[in-house]
């Protein structure tokens, strides 16, 4: 238990002053009871201004002791409205950097789904060009039957570009729906957050 002597000296000087505002309002009741018992008029008269005298005395004692604590309850106030504004200063820098962090990697994701369409733009053209390859080449395969050997060669290898294009085209789809699935999911934590 802590001795008297640590006890903060506001506290010990708040209570004297509050016994002090007290006993003077004793003093000044127990005068005016003395004046009363008397039946002079003279010590009534001196009583009652000795009474409203010590009464003023005891009413000032007890508004300086309101005045301490309510500066004192200001201050405390004032310290923990500084310590919410420096959580909420830690909080925006928080929500800042998630922010930045966020917006960076739906940035990222943007930028790959913008190269997978451009990729997928590139395929798509090929596999037309690809096409019409293959459908020259079965033109001329009709008109010019005394070269069908060296035509179907040309015609199995415009077929494997076909099938290659067709094949890498498929991938690209399939790149293109993950990527496509991941920005609808950044998009949706976007609109959450």
């Amino acid at each position: 238990m802590a001795s008297p002597s640590s006890t903060p000296v506001r506290r010990r000087q708040r209570s004297t002053r509050l016994v002090v505002a007290g006993t003077l309002l004793l003093v000044a009741a127990l005068a005016v009871a003395a004046a009363a018992l008397t039946g002079s008029w003279l010590t009534a008269t001196l009583a009652g201004v000795l009474a409203v005298g010590l009464g003023a005395a005891a009413t000032r004692i007890t508004h300086a002791e309101l005045a301490d604590s309510r500066r004192e309850a200001a201050r405390d106030r004032a310290t923990q409205a500084q310590g919410y504004r420096d959580i909420t200063v830690a909080r925006t820098a928080e929500n800042a950097a998630y922010v930045a962090a966020t917006s960076a990697r739906i940035s990222g994701h943007e930028q790959t789904i913008a190269t997978l369409e451009r990729d997928l733009g590139d395929a798509q053209g090929c596999l037309v060009e690809a096409h019409q390859k293959l459908a020259v080449e079965q033109h001329r395969a009709e008109d010019a039957e005394r070269d069908v050997a060296t035509l179907r060669t040309r015609l199995d290898d415009a077929e494997q570009r076909a099938a290659e294009a067709i094949v890498r085209v498929a991938e690209i789809e399939r790149e293109l729906d993950v990527v496509t699935a991941e920005w609808q999911a950044a998009q949706a934590t976007r609109k959450h957050a």
